[in-house]
Order: structure tokens, then sequence, then C-alpha cells
């Protein structure tokens, strides 16, 4: 099996820092894979390491030959103290500004490759033989490839956190889909609105795609965020320089493939609500938004999201669209019917450590107790006081 392995593949670990040698390697793999991930696109991946990935390496599964080509992706870091005690686990990358953990994987050797990069971390002693895959989806085919790579090494695999958020996937009920999704009445309520919204001025949706464009657009987009609750928390992209060198740097770079664009609703001039979608093959992410609450009664944020859908589904290149939002969003998850079913996996790789791993399973499992139980403590307090 590993000299199969080896024979086919060569795979390495590097830090995702040194990765910028390999972009364009990296880029053609990003559009080829079997499912996309935009927080996984070299032009996304790259600007958020200094802040979010300074520890971060990337397992790389490459064929052999004269001319090499990169088939696999996956962003990890070595976690060797998550339970409070030596007990190191390899956990795929995300973080508050990527929440998908799906590896890029060719689409034309989806198995093998997840097999390849398995079978190397198994073998490799300063690698975990435990894996945490966060927020992998756990439908569709490359949630089959796992499994599939994980049953042919003897391994396993127990998901935590399984959540669905809400998606927009049409089919070919595009043309009816928002009389559908929001009904003739909440319709009339929105229009009746924006028309209202109007009379106090010039009122426009504007898109902005190009690198010439998008700059102003994302500035908007950051005064906005900061004007609201965000700000008020000392939470908005405004309060961290980090945060908003990232983002300056990642947004222009998508939209120069034309993978990133903000949608504002202008009244007079000023941005009143912006909508940051970004986009990788025939997906979309509803990635950031944000309104003037001086306006809230227009609804401004649900006018930008309806408006956005709209547009997306009267491109027919577009397949899907994901929220990025928490599941039971009080907003999207009425506008956006379908769901995504995504769940962190904690994966066994091969039939020994089987020990370690059920230890591993238990400490996962009191961990996230704990984490509910702070949380639940802290809303209480919040509420007392």
């Amino acid at each position: 099996m590993h000299g199969t392995i080896e024979s086919v593949f060569r795979v390495e670990w590097r830090p995702l820092a040194e990765l910028a040698a390999v972009a364009a390697d990296w880029r053609a793999l990003a559009d080829r894979a079997l499912e996309p991930n935009v927080f996984y696109d070299s032009s996304f991946a790259l600007p958020a390491a200094p802040v979010f990935g300074r520890d971060v390496g990337a397992g790389l599964v490459w064929s052999r030959g004269a001319s090499p080509v990169l088939l696999g992706l996956f962003p990890a870091r070595i976690e060797r103290h998550r339970y409070g005690v030596p007990f190191p686990l390899l956990c795929g990358w995300t973080h508050p500004y990527a929440p998908l953990g799906t590896p890029l994987v060719d689409s034309r050797s989806a198995d093998a490759v997840i097999g390849a990069w398995f079978d190397h971390v198994s073998r490799t002693p300063a690698l975990p033989g435990r894996l945490l895959m966060p927020l992998l989806p756990t439908r569709g085919p490359l949630a089959e490839a796992f499994d599939s790579a994980i049953a042919r090494l003897g391994g396993t695999s127990v998901a935590y956190a399984s959540h669905q958020r809400a998606l927009l996937a049409p089919g070919d009920n595009r043309a009816a889909y928002i009389d559908n999704a929001v009904g003739a009445k909440k319709l009339k309520e929105l229009r009746r609105q924006l028309r209202r919204l109007g009379e106090g001025g010039t009122l426009t949706f504007e898109t902005a795609r190009e690198p010439s464009t998008i700059n102003m657009a994302l500035a908007q987009f950051l005064v906005l965020e900061a004007s609201g609750w965000k700000g008020r928390a000392g939470t908005a992209v405004h309060h961290n320089a980090d945060i908003r060198t990232f983002m300056g740097k990642a947004i222009p770079e998508l939209a120069q493939n034309g993978n990133a664009s903000v949608t504002r609703l202008v009244l007079n001039g000023e941005a009143i609500a912006a909508l940051i979608l970004l986009k990788s093959q025939d997906t979309i992410w509803a990635w950031k938004i944000a309104y003037d609450e001086n306006v809230a009664r227009a609804s401004p944020g649900v006018q930008i999201l309806v408006h956005a859908t709209q547009a997306l589904l009267d491109d027919p290149a577009i397949a899907q669209a994901d929220s990025c939002a928490t599941a039971g969003h009080p907003m999207i998850d009425h506008i956006w019917r379908e769901r995504l079913d995504v769940a962190d996996r904690l994966i066994r790789i091969g039939s020994d450590g089987r020990a370690a791993f059920a230890i591993a399973c238990k400490l996962e499992s009191l961990l996230r107790t704990a984490i509910t139980l702070a949380k639940r403590a802290r809303a209480l307090t919040r509420l007392s006081s």
C-alpha cells in the first residue's frame, strides 16, 4: 500500500507562510477542486496567515513526474495542549473569518489524494495521528471521499457540533424562488419600505467588482460596520489594524480573478447597507453584511440580501451560495431555504491508536461541554446585570 501511494504521489508538510512560492499551482487546484472553498484560495489564505495562521502548515499532495501537479491542500495546525495536557491533535484551519474547513482536493482523484494525505500523517512521527477537521460538510462528494479513505485505511471518525446553516441552492427553481421563499405579503412590504426610503433622495443598488472600485466599496462597508453594534462592542474590523490589512489585501486580490464583490444600497451617495460576496468556481459565500441602524425601519439588511439573491438567481453560472451564518439565523434562514450540513470530525487514521482515540473523544466531549456551560453562564450574567 505504502509503496503504491509513494510511487503515485509525493506528500509534504510545509508552513503556510511559505506557500506563496506555489501560488499558481494552488490557484489551479482551487479551480478544479472537488468542492470549492474560497477561504482556502491562495488570495484569501495567504493574507489571512499573518493574522490567523502564524502556526499553520499545510499538507500538500503532488503527482509524481517531470511536471508535478498539486492535487491536494490540507491546511492545519498542530494543537499540542488542546485539552490542557500534552495530547496533540492535527486540527484543520478555520477562524472567525473563514467558517468552512473543506480542503482542496482534485476532483479527478479525490479518494486517492485524501488517502495519500492520511497515509503520510500516519507514517510521519512529527504529525499527530489524530485529526480534527472543523466545519466539514457532512454530505456530498467530499464527505463520501473522506468516508471511503478512512474506511480503506481501517480508521474511524466521530462527529461533533453537527448543525445546519442557510444555503441558497435553487436548482431549476430560479424564476419563482424569492416569491416562494419570502412570500407576496413580505415582498410587498419590502417594496413599500424601499419606496419610502427613496423619498429621501436618490436611492440605488451598486455593485463593485473591479479592483479599481472595490477598495472604496470595502471602505464604505467598514464605516457601516463600525457605526453599528459591532462598533459599540469593539469587535468591528475598523478597530483591528491587522484584520483591516488582511481584508484590504484579500478582497482586491480575489476581485482581480472575479471572485469578490461588494454590493451596496446607496442613498444620496452614502452607503446605508453593504454585502461582501466571495466566489470560487460556481459557489458564492455571503461573507459579511452591515447596514446603517438609523434606517433600520426600512430593513436595509433584508433589502440588500433580497437584491443580491435575485442577482445570484439570474446568473446561471452560480449553483449555490453559502450564508456563512449561524444555525437558525433569524434573517437569512427565511430567505435562503436550503441547508448546508456541517460538523467537526475527529478522525483516527489506521487501526493503531484505538485507546488514545477513545481518550481523545472523551476529552473532546468534555471540552465542548465546558465551553457550552461557560457560554450559558456568561449569558446569564449579562441578563442579570
